[in-house]
């Protein structure tokens, strides 16, 4: 029997191409996404089922992890992949912002894991595999409510991963740098309205970098091809990167020692570097 993977937020970026990547290589793949009408040519893949799923509608989750247990009988592989950015100067950003990233990013995350774990404990199996960014390890200006979520992705899956390995469940952290998605338009929440003066050019700064970013970001099929290594590997390694920019941010930042990255990134941010 093929194994099955269940994909959120296969609508486009990298939950598509992980959809695609574990299609070709054989697997039954469950890729799930709000509006079902969103996913163009994966509706035409003979071993792709297109689910709805909303990462913030708890019904909706129970719902797709039933028929994928109806389908194929088990879950072999849960990639957490739906997300999306909230960045703006902490005191300009909404609490409801705050929450609905957090809510989005950290608790639709635990939810569906939560939902998918019953079947894996019973036949102490499984591998769950959670997107994350170098924002999980890194505070970048204006992603207090972005970073902070990634942050809290990296701490539940290093801690679950420990009780996880009592029932044959692995868990895996992907960490990939600037892709070639629609994380600057449709994925990005930017906070730049009635902003404080003392942070504006700083919003601009960033405003015009993530209108670039696709110049030089990654394709998502690298993302994809990771995500699918780290799945089937066997090993009980829990971070992998993807993309050179996110090994070189990650491993500069080891390499310099805390607080000297953190000192040399306020220094750029504050123009006295």
């Amino acid at each position: 029997m093929p194994k099955t993977v269940i994909v959120t937020g296969a609508s486009s970026g990298i939950g598509r191409a992980t959809a695609h990547h574990f299609a070709d290589a054989g697997w039954n793949v469950v890729a799930t996404m709000r509006d079902v009408s969103a996913a163009g040519d994966l509706a035409d893949v003979d071993n792709v089922h297109v689910a709805p799923l909303d990462v913030l509608d708890h019904r909706s989750i129970g719902a797709a992890v039933d028929e994928a247990l109806d389908r194929s009988g088990q879950i072999d592989v849960l990639v957490n992949n739906a997300g999306y950015a909230s960045f703006g100067p902490i005191e300009a950003t909404p609490i409801d912002a705050f929450r609905r990233q957090f809510e989005t990013n950290v608790v639709g995350l635990v939810a569906v894991t939560q939902a998918v774990l019953p079947s894996m404990r019973s036949r102490r199996s499984g591998v769950i595999v959670n997107i994350s960014s170098p924002a999980g390890k890194i505070g970048f200006p204006l992603g207090s409510a972005y970073c902070g979520s990634k942050h809290a992705v990296e701490g539940i899956s290093e801690a679950m991963s420990h009780e996880l390995a009592l029932v044959g469940v692995a868990v895996k952290i992907i960490e990939p740098g600037a892709i070639r998605t629609d994380f600057a338009t449709r994925s990005l929440d930017l906070h730049a309205d009635a902003v404080p003066v003392d942070y504006q050019p700083l919003v601009d700064a960033t405003r015009a970098s993530f209108a670039t970013i696709d110049d030089t970001a990654s394709p998502p099929e690298i993302v994809a091809q990771v995500v699918f290594e780290a799945a089937t590997d066997g090993n009980d390694r829990l971070r992998y990167t993807a993309g050179d920019d996110a090994a070189g941010m990650i491993d500069a930042r080891a390499s310099a020692g805390d607080e000297a990255f953190v000192r040399g990134l306020r220094a750029r941010v504050t123009g006295s570097a």
